[in-house]
């Protein structure tokens, strides 16, 4: 299994996921608490064109996408704070026309457009280099360390834009923030996630998260622990199932999510079924009219077709009664 880690390329793609799984979620959880769940592909498609630039120009594409990326990432904000009518087809006109003029001049680059684009869209294990890494790890610590200290602002104007305006805080200046973020974010993921498929990273492991964590902080840890393990855990599959990375991590990320909401599925169930058994002022007894069914080492009594077992100060809803309705001699219950 670690024969994995004797190639330099896999080595640098497993260390560029653990960045990526880490820092896509932190930076998303903002993103989905103020309904901009999109924004980071929208972001990919205009860093598309930064990419082509620097492939066109034999420069660093890494650099190229990070200030096309940043540039678009002032605009959309300047552009969606102002609320103009029309904003929301100028922010699209920008999108797609970043996507087309990306494939046009990587299609114009000396190297040809499939495996290029294929790489840079839907990402592969074997893009990231060393040169790479060392500038993925600046802006990764960059973007958490960010995140992190301007936590409570983000919240804030996450939560209450308005109310965070009249409490005093620049609110202009934390959404250029979150937006540059975002950016960031999306250069860093594009070698191995892709520019297509970065945004899902960004936001369903914090859709899973939120189906069962109780605070916002508590979501954000383990959205970040989600991300950490499908990122992580897609390139090893996309190495040895031999797929693509950036899709193999999403998908990933989608059973995570499936597996998640389950859980809280049966723990709201289970819930219910103790708020049932709670939720009514008999008290269950000898002589309380109920008929009593022996359950292991304690009593318990059918009741509306439930059967509730005394516990301190309340009752357990326990599996009804024709569910348990065996022959004594195969139950030992006692009649």
């Amino acid at each position: 299994m670690l024969d994995i880690l004797d190639y330099g390329f896999m080595r640098n793609a497993l260390v560029a996921a653990l960045l990526i799984g880490a820092a896509a979620p932190l930076v998303g959880i903002f993103l989905v608490q103020r309904r901009l769940s999109l924004i980071g592909d929208g972001l990919g498609h205009v860093a598309l064109a930064g990419v082509a630039i620097g492939i066109l120009t034999a420069t660093s594409p890494v650099l190229t996408a990070l200030v096309t990326a940043v540039i678009a990432a002032v605009v959309i904000e300047v552009t969606r704070s102002r609320g103009r009518p029309g904003s929301d087809l100028a922010l699209a006109l920008m999108f797609y026309g970043g996507i087309a003029l990306g494939v046009v001049l990587i299609g114009l680059s000396a190297e040809g457009t499939p495996a290029n684009l294929t790489a840079y869209l839907f990402g592969s294990i074997t893009a990231t280099t060393t040169a790479d890494l060392y500038v993925f790890l600046v802006l990764t610590v960059s973007v958490v360390a960010l995140t992190l200290l301007l936590r409570p602002w983000l919240f804030a104007v996450a939560q209450d834009e308005e109310y965070a305006r009249a409490s005093g805080l620049p609110v202009t200046g934390i959404n250029l923030t979150l937006s540059i973020l975002t950016a960031l974010t999306v250069v860093v993921s594009m070698r191995v996630v892709g520019l297509l498929l970065i945004s899902a990273l960004m936001i369903i492991p914090n859709a899973a998260a939120q189906a069962v964590s109780r605070s916002f902080a508590g979501a954000m840890r383990l959205a970040a622990v989600i991300g950490v393990i499908c990122a992580v855990g897609g390139v090893f599959t996309s190495f040895y199932a031999e797929t693509p990375s950036g899709a193999t991590i999403v998908l990933l990320a989608l059973g995570a999510f499936l597996l998640v909401n389950l859980a809280a599925a049966l723990r709201r169930r289970r819930d219910a079924a103790h708020a049932r058994a709670e939720a009514h002022a008999h008290e269950h007894g000898p002589g309380c009219g109920h008929e009593a069914v022996a359950h292991g080492d304690h009593v318990d009594y059918l009741h509306d077709g439930h059967r509730h077992a005394p516990h301190h100060d309340h009752y357990d809803e326990h599996a009804t009664h024709r569910d348990h309705d065996h022959s004594p001699e195969q139950s030992g219950d006692r009649r």
